[in-house]
């Protein structure tokens, strides 16, 4: 029982680590597709949180039905052999984009909150990263294990730390100045097929080694959770800072007002979830260009961080601003595909 209850725990960590990221943790994916939208973000939350939790079981149970070992074989079983390496090719380009948005973030914690420099904190990142990749699927899961609780515990000390503010109810409330716009409806949609289709990733090899229908359902069902109130106690943080949009790092800029004793263990926890997504994004693109070119794999994992760490230089706002609403886009049609599939028979 004990086993069973650890493997749905484990599960649900790598799905909370592998899809909080830069953006996420720091707030600036937050802001972006939720908080700037005041009331009809909370429920663009409301919507993100229900895809979290049926869509990313459904990834989990149809990647263990059909055998599938990588995202490459997943997304052959959803677009078809013709179609699925053009798409891989594109899934395997947005991972190594997210990457570098990850280590430009990782960079903009340290210069921005530790007053280092930004190269010290990209290395110290791949460094570390590389240690973890070494052990596999072991390493991504004990982190993912560590870091997680941790985040979660954060999140809501960052929220009930900002709940005596006397202007909260008044401000999950205010509804904004702008009409609904068709990017405001389509905000929790983008958002969550953007980071499912990149979460596959992961979830797709870890459905594969467990296989037991019942921990991955239960494990990706409580990692769907956990992002929900995630999300919803970062927005209502983050709801409460004025000119949210104008920090690079706006859920460290809360916590400094409101929680200072926690502040530095804060910073770490950032860069902790932003190290999960990290080493979630390198070892989905490992895995899956092993598969076309025999190298071994920390070879390969030298490239990927090498590359990412050149388009990282573009800056971690600037990143975050252009790619991930353009990759959500697109990762539309994955996400109505997986919702249309029927996720082969049931064991």
């Amino acid at each position: 029982m004990l086993s069973r209850w650890s493997g749905i725990f484990q599960i649900a960590a790598v799905y909370v680590g592998t899809v909080v990221g830069a953006g996420f943790a720091t707030g600036k994916e937050i802001v972006e597709f939720f908080t700037r939208y005041g009331f009809y973000g909370f429920i663009g939350i409301l919507i993100a949180g229900y895809i979290f939790i049926f869509t990313g079981t459904k990834i989990m149970l149809i990647s263990a039905r059909i055998r599938a070992s990588s995202y490459e074989e997943f997304n052959q079983f959803l677009f078809g052999k013709k179609i699925a390496g053009i798409i891989n090719i594109f899934f395997l380009i947005m991972l190594l984009g997210v990457t570098a948005v990850m280590i430009s973030g990782s960079g903009a914690v340290f210069e921005e909150q530790l007053g280092v420099p930004k190269s010290i904190g990209s290395w110290s990142t791949i460094i570390l990263a590389s240690l973890v990749l070494m052990m596999g699927m072991r390493g991504v899961f004990t982190v993912n294990s560590f870091v997680v609780p941790i985040m979660i515990c954060f999140s809501l000390i960052l929220f009930f730390s900002t709940l005596g503010n006397g202007e909260f109810f008044k401000t999950l409330t205010k509804v904004p100045d702008e009409v609904i716009t068709l990017k405001m409806i389509l905000s929790p949609f983008a958002y969550t097929a953007f980071n499912l289709a990149l979460a596959q990733a992961v979830l797709v090899p870890v459905a594969y080694e467990v296989r037991d229908e019942k921990v991955i359902k239960h494990g990706a069902i409580l990692g769907g959770i956990f992002l929900t109130i995630i999300l919803l106690t970062g927005h209502f943080s983050l709801m409460t800072l004025p000119d949210v949009n104008n920090y690079e790092i706006p859920s460290a800029v809360i916590m400094r007002t409101a929680a200072s004793q926690l502040y530095w263990m804060f910073i770490l926890v950032i860069y902790g979830e932003i190290f999960t997504s990290v080493i979630g994004n390198i070892y989905g693109l490992q895995r899956q260009i092993s598969g076309y070119i025999k190298m071994p794999s920390m070879l390969i994992i030298a490239v990927i961080f090498l590359i990412a760490l050149i388009i990282s230089e573009f800056g971690y706002g600037r990143l975050l601003g252009y790619i991930y609403p353009v990759f959500g886009y697109i990762s539309l049609l994955f996400l109505m595909l997986v919702w249309k599939s029927k996720g082969g028979k049931e064991k």
